[in-house]
């Protein structure tokens, strides 16, 4: 029952993640390509997701946006796919799961476009600064085999995406630590396959 399941996404955004989520619960789902300039913003996606960006899902009826909520609800709708750990053993998984959602992003981004906020007023600011925000990550993908724990989970994909984008694009910088962490996961085959489905759906060029 592919229609109780869709994905509203771009293949040149972060709906990639979304994707590659959707590929490790192994179940059926079928895929909206939005387009920046037109569909996006149009009526009937905006009541899907008033900010008019992707990704967004909608399962059974019910709308989830924001990928790392929806990282998040996937594990929960799909539990034999065991991309959440058991509730009891959650603390990291959320930790981190978030962390990359809230201070890191947010760092990264305002990064990027460089904004950074001035010494005497990192107490004010979520994330304090950009080296803090990536010295925070770096432990956290260096304690344990993966984010919360021994095995793979909803929260190694979602940090590994962003670690992955960031350093393709140059946001964030290559440490080894990184690299070697992003490495345990950009092989798996749900990973594989959701790169290849994207890359197959981009624009054609000439």
């Amino acid at each position: 029952m592919a229609d109780d399941l869709i994905l509203y996404t771009n293949p040149m955004s972060r709906g990639r993640v979304a994707r590659w989520m959707l590929e490790e619960t192994g179940a059926p789902y079928r895929v909206e390509i939005l387009d920046y300039a037109s569909t996006m913003k149009a009526p009937a996606y905006l009541a899907i997701n008033p900010m008019g960006k992707v990704p967004a899902i909608v399962h059974g009826g019910k709308v989830v946006t924001e990928n790392a909520a929806i990282c998040a609800y996937l594990a929960d709708a799909f539990p034999s796919a065991g991309l959440a750990p058991p509730s009891s053993e959650r603390a990291d998984y959320y930790r981190w799961l978030f962390f990359a959602a809230g201070p890191l992003e947010y760092a990264v981004t305002n990064n990027a476009f460089g904004m950074k906020p001035p010494p005497d007023r990192e107490a004010a600011v979520g994330y304090g600064n950009y080296q803090k925000a990536l010295d925070t990550l770096e432990y956290a993908v260096t304690r344990m085999p993966f984010i919360a724990g021994d095995r793979f989970t909803a929260a190694d994909l979602y940090v590994g995406s962003h670690l992955g984008f960031g350093m393709q694009f140059g946001s964030i910088e290559k440490r080894p630590a990184f690299e070697a962490y992003y490495n345990k996961l950009k092989d798996r085959p749900a990973a594989l396959r959701a790169a290849a489905l994207d890359d197959a759906a981009m624009p054609k060029k000439g």
